[in-house]
Formats: structure tokens, sequence, C-alpha cells
């Protein structure tokens, strides 16, 4: 630290001008940074907005392609994908999951024989969208989910998902295991060269609400999630879920979600020295939504101020539904 007193010492001297101001800026945001979180529902030609997410919809395979195409023009380099899986489709066992023509595997070929390499797609790999009871593995008879028996599962709705032409799997579930079991698969079958972003410190949240309605989870779920997401009290743990998953051969991680836990993100960070994803939840983008409605706040100042309290905490990306607005704010 400096030794210079004021006046000798004024920190306002270079806070005078914007170029001033550019030139000693510390941290950087663009579109580069961003993930745009996509939900994806059946038919053509169809939009269906989220109540509880305003201004995200789901859309069509065809229209799936399209947000995809607006992304790239943006900027984004990646969307992540998330399925609205019809009642008739969702079992106990989740099995839609290792159908070769379900709505993640059809939006996740569209996008790649429509835009190839110009844009990454990221799959969500987690049973919650297909089963009927809203879990994210298979459960006993009391209901508590079986951790080897979903990782078995989830290897198979990876390679399902990679044979579709996904670039990065991003398992969201948070069972032990499962980052090196699907490694291992994707080797063996010729996938080397699919990344994996592990959601690696997830934590049992109230943030997730909103996106429960957009995959039609929310009035299907028995219980809670507490038995394998984690406890918000808890930071050390994650450091050792974190370690474990790189360990097993994951690319880079994810912190879920996101502003809440930004001493989560800096630590792994500072800690491992990879890159580290942040997941702006359901749940904050409809808060600043309601902010913004309210008159509490510029929506475009709350968004890209958020958005760049996350890379200065450490993220080399974030996961936000504000991804295409920022991107075009952030272009303009």
């Amino acid at each position: 630290m400096t030794a210079a007193a004021f006046p000798d010492l004024r920190l306002r001297r270079t806070r005078r001008t914007g170029w001033s101001r550019a030139m000693v800026r510390e941290t950087h945001l663009s579109p580069a940074n961003l993930i745009w979180p996509l939900f994806v529902c059946d038919g053509t030609g169809v939009e269906e907005p989220v109540a509880s997410l305003p201004g995200v919809s789901r859309w069509s395979v065809d229209h799936i392609v399209d947000r995809a195409r607006d992304a790239a023009a943006a900027g984004i380099p990646c969307v992540a994908l998330f399925p609205y899986t019809q009642a008739g489709r969702r079992s106990e066992d989740g099995a839609e999951a290792l159908n070769s023509d379900n709505l993640m595997c059809r939006a996740v070929a569209a996008i790649k024989q429509t835009l190839g390499d110009d844009i990454g797609v990221l799959t969500d790999v987690a049973l919650d969208p297909y089963t009927s009871h809203g879990q994210d593995g298979l459960i006993d008879d009391s209901g508590y989910v079986l951790n080897d028996e979903t990782v078995a599962v989830l290897v198979g709705q990876a390679l399902n998902q990679a044979r579709a032409g996904a670039d990065i799997i991003a398992p969201s579930d948070m069972m032990d295991g499962r980052i090196g079991a699907i490694r291992q698969a994707l080797e063996a079958e010729g996938f080397g060269h699919v990344q994996i972003m592990s959601y690696a410190a997830k934590y049992a949240s109230a943030f997730y609400g909103p996106f429960r309605d957009a995959v039609g989870s929310r009035g299907l779920l028995k219980g809670d999630k507490k038995t394998y997401q984690m406890d918000p009290a808890n930071a050390e743990e994650a450091l050792r879920e974190v370690a474990q998953d790189l360990a097993e051969g994951a690319d880079s991680v994810m912190v879920k979600p996101g502003l809440p836990y930004l001493d989560i993100v800096r630590a792994v960070k500072e800690v491992f020295a990879v890159p580290v994803y942040a997941y702006q939840v359901s749940g904050e983008y409809a808060m600043i939504e309601a902010a913004a409605a309210a008159g509490a706040g510029d929506r475009d100042a709350l968004v890209l101020e958020t958005l760049l309290a996350f890379r200065r905490a450490g993220a080399s990306g974030v996961l936000s539904y504000h991804a295409l607005h920022a991107a075009r704010l952030l272009g303009a």
C-alpha cells in the first residue's frame, strides 16, 4: 500500500473524467463473459411466456435456433438449454432423459446444424425436468434420492446429449462421483473433446422458484433437495466439492446461485485458479425485474452492475437470463 497521505494522495484524481476512469478500470465485462439460458418446449412457432420471469419465455425448437442466432450476433459465445417436458413424458425414473429424440437433443442438433461452431451449446444434466416427482435423481420408497443408481442414468443422459452435438455437458444434479463417471464415458465413446462444466457448488437455495416454473417442476416436487444440494451456511465444503470435481475431470466449475455467493466465487478462483462460472439464477433475475417495474432502480444499470460484480469476484463468465439484453447494452 502507498505511504502517501492527503493532499499528496487524492484518490479522486483518477475519477475526474471518463477517459481516466477507463484507464484505471480493474474489471471488464463483455458479451464474451455471458452465457444465455434458454427454455425449450414442444411445438412449432411456439413462445410461452413464463409468468414469474417477466421477459423470459419457453421457445419451440425452431425459435430456439432463432434465439441462438440472436446470441451469436450479439457476441455471446454460448447458450444453455433447459427442457420443459410435458407431463405425459415424465416418469418416476426420468426415462425421457435417455430418449435420443427428446426436446433437449432436438434443440441441440438444430442449433449445431444451423450455426455449427459459431456458438457453443451447454446442456443441463439432471433428472428433475424428466421425473414425475421433481427430484434430480432416482428415489427409493422413502423419497430419498439414490446416488449411485442416479449416476448411472446421468451417464446415459450425458452421452445422449453428446451424440446430439452438445459442446459442454453441465451436470447440475450434485450426486457424488458423477463427474468422473461422465468423463470416463465420454472418453470411451469418442467424445474426449466435449467439455464438462460442473455445478460443483450448488446450494439448496430459495432463489430457484421461477426456474421450477419454467421447467414445470415446481408443483411436482415432493419434499426438498437438501440431501444433495449444499447447505447455504457452508463455504469450506464448497471447496471440497470443487476439488473433487476437478480431480474427476471437470474443465470448469460453477457456483449457484450468484450474488448471495460471491464469497464462494472468490474463494474458488483464489484456491484453484480455474475457470469458474456463476449462475445468476431465476430469483435474482426476478428481483431485478421487480425493482425496475417498481421504479426502485434503473434496469440497465442494475443488470450491468450485478454482472460486473461477478467478474470482480473472479468469475470467468455468468449464466444470466439478462445475457442478451446485457450484450446489446455492452455492444451499443
